[in-house]
């Protein structure tokens, strides 16, 4: 137990003070900015945290470079950022009408109308509690279980059974595609594909390059991801915005004129809501690429269950807004329990967090970060330590700012942002547009990178457009290279056997419940879908 506190105290040592013992107020003021932002961009229908996590990334390196000691203040700075964006996403809901993110949607369902009623200013105070209980409750799960699970996978596990669990973790992109389980399937392979283009692990050349030899080191990952998540997002606000700007309707400004107050009397009526919904959303966010979608509906529906009361569901009820908005905000923290135990993304937000790590600095997320080696002191060498693991700990650090400063500071700035809902997208769009290209120009370096985020960007475009969730393609371009090193590590060290993955029982366990997972979603799918053919 001493060691794993002298780890801590150091984790937490590393965010306040820098390597000469001076104290450091950057990563502290890089989580504030990034919190003020998100709640700003949450607040901005057509935007939400992980397009700002995607703008920033390259911004953020560009200013900071390439270094340990970057580290940390790039991550606080979009740890902010997520957290932020999921919470600023309510006040457009409540005060507008207008979900500016699917799951904001079931927050317009009661907040709407308690700002119908004059509640408005009360509905987002409830919000906001309710966002800030659930995205705490999340993040003191994470902090306990993400160590005693990757310190299980790294005692239990060996390179076969994490290529298994690796194969797992992709299944779930039949999973995360909604209506078309195979699509998405198909999309996470082709992703997995374009991950694999450029330089081999084995050293024998490019592959896949088409004579480029630009591409000689692979696709620019951040060009490539941002190209699909923002850019296609982009493309289809500018076509949608064009064909609906005739028939725009103006949003009425709803003032204040019922009672607002908010006190324990309602913290008691909503309390139980919010713990139920949290919970929801902490076991649905430690899911890879299950999403907050799905954890607002469960959140809302479990709330509407539970209730004395549920036909009242739906005219302004302060349950509604509080079990939504704690659902959505318990998957930010749960989100990053398979990205700090296992290295895989848990949604959109948890990408841009891998991708900052993989860009900055030598710490690499996964099981062995959780390696509490003893702490020595040898002369000529300095101080042994796994250097990773106090990282994580100031990950964590950040974590506890970040709701810190949501619970002072982050109300009064959310109350204040409605105006934000009535900027036309066909200002924000061509300026998002601009900036990204700019970014991912700096970063990833010359006209490559544009090409890239372009062709990329075409992509995302088209898959919205067939209703395909881009999602597993995103998550099929991050794992790729890690399950080829996994899968070549194996092999080498099984002398060169071809079925070394079935020889451990658990490998074939983690294969044949991948198998299942991709099944039922498939004939669950179907089904569906026979259904509402009748």
């Amino acid at each position: 137990m001493e060691l794993v506190w002298e780890y801590i105290v150091r984790g937490v040592m590393g965010v306040f003070f820098d390597a000469n013992g001076a104290f450091d107020i950057i990563p502290m003021a890089m989580v504030f900015s990034g919190l003020m932002l998100g709640i700003v961009v949450g607040a901005t229908p057509g935007l939400n945290g992980p397009f700002a996590m995607a703008l920033s990334l390259p911004i953020l390196i560009s200013v900071f470079g390439v270094s340990n000691e970057a580290l940390l203040p790039i991550l606080g700075f979009l740890i902010g950022l997520m957290k932020g964006g999921t919470i600023g996403g309510a006040v457009p809901a409540i005060l507008f009408n207008t979900p500016g993110t699917p799951d904001a949607f079931l927050t317009t369902l009661d907040g709407y109308p308690m700002a119908q009623k004059g509640q408005g200013l009360k509905a987002l105070k409830i919000s906001h509690f309710s966002s800030a209980c659930g995205d705490t409750f999340s993040d003191i799960v994470l902090f306990l279980t993400a160590p005693v699970l990757a310190v299980l996978i790294e005692n239990v596990l060996d390179l076969p059974e994490k290529s298994a669990l690796i194969i797992l973790s992709l299944s779930f992109m039949a999973a995360v595609a909604g209506k078309s389980p195979i699509k998405g399937l198909i999309i996470g392979i082709l992703g997995m594909f374009l991950a694999l283009m450029g330089s081999t692990l084995s050293g024998n050349g490019a592959r896949l390059t088409l004579g480029i030899d630009a591409l000689g080191n692979g696709l620019p990952l951040t060009s490539a991801v941002i190209g699909v998540l923002v850019i296609g997002e982009v493309f289809l606000a500018l076509e949608d915005t064009a064909r609906d700007r005739l028939s725009k309707l103006k949003a009425a400004v709803i003032l204040p004129e019922g009672d607002n107050s908010f006190g324990l009397k309602d913290i008691r009526q909503i309390m139980p809501r919010i713990c139920t919904s949290a919970a929801i959303g902490t076991m649905v966010g430690a899911l890879p690429g299950i999403g907050t979608t799905l954890a607002a509906t469960l959140g809302y529906d479990a709330a509407k269950r539970l209730s004395k009361h549920p036909e009242k569901f739906g005219t302004g009820l302060p349950e509604g807004v509080a079990a939504t908005e704690a659902a959505n905000s318990a998957v930010s923290g749960a989100n990053l329990i398979p990205v700090m135990s296992l290295g895989i993304p848990g949604n959109f937000a948890a990408v841009f967090l891998i991708l900052a790590v993989e860009s900055v600095g030598d710490f690499t997320l996964g099981p062995s970060v959780f390696r509490f080696t003893a702490i020595k002191e040898i002369a000529d060498y300095g101080t042994i330590i796994n250097k990773d693991l106090v990282v994580a700990f100031g990950i964590f650090t950040l974590m506890v700012m970040g709701n810190f400063f949501n619970w002072t500071v982050g109300w009064w700035l959310m109350r204040s942002l409605g105006i934000l809902a009535r900027i036309p997208k066909t200002i924000m769009m061509p300026v998002v547009l601009l900036i990204t290209l700019t970014a991912v120009y700096v970063q990833d370096g010359g006209f490559i990178a544009i090409w890239v985020v372009l062709a990329f960007g075409a992509m995302g475009y088209v898959l919205r457009r067939l209703e395909i969730s881009i999602l597993p393609f995103v998550i099929g371009f991050i794992l790729a290279p890690k399950l080829e090193e996994l899968i070549r590590g194996g092999y080498s060290a099984s002398g060169g056997d071809a079925l070394f993955l079935l020889k451990s029982p658990l490998a074939v366990f983690f294969m044949f419940t991948a198998i299942l997972i991709v099944v039922f979603v498939s004939r669950q799918s179907a089904g569906k879908s026979e259904s509402r053919n009748r």
